[in-house]
């Protein structure tokens, strides 16, 4: 008995799954470091959220560590764990609620968003802001 030929009509799939895979993958990995950029805004805001209002509270309550602005400018910078934020993006004032701080930072994405500071939105980069206001305390 002679052997059965396979037909050679059927087309071969060799390979499908690589080109496939070719076309998932770059927006897998872009999907992966959006959540990676977006949670790393969100943390950056929360720490730089976090230090201004740290920053007020000292300046209303604690009379010595927080005397100046100079003094509540780098209390600020230590309570801002993690970022590398200097004191001069901090400012200092004194409204009608109390002692205000406010806080500028210029965060960097990691992948290229259609966000940004140029024109045709090729900056990946994003500008946070922050302010805390903390009444005085009388003792």
């Amino acid at each position: 008995m002679a052997p059965i030929l396979k037909s050679r009509t059927r087309p071969r799939r060799s390979g499908a799954v690589a080109i496939e895979y070719g076309f998932v993958l770059p927006v897998l990995l872009l999907f992966i470091f959006g959540i990676i950029d977006i949670g790393r805004l969100l943390w950056t805001f929360t720490t730089l959220s976090r230090a201004t209002e740290a920053a007020a509270r000292c300046a209303a309550v604690n009379s010595t560590a927080c005397a100046n602005a100079g003094l509540i400018q780098n209390y600020a910078v230590g309570e801002a764990w993690g970022l590398d934020v200097t004191a001069a993006a901090f400012t200092v004032t004194q409204p009608a609620c109390g002692k205000q701080v406010s806080a500028t930072y210029t965060f960097q994405f990691v992948i290229p968003w259609f966000y940004g500071t140029s024109t045709f939105g090729s900056a990946n980069t994003m500008t946070l802001s922050t302010t805390a206001c903390y009444p005085p305390q009388y003792p």
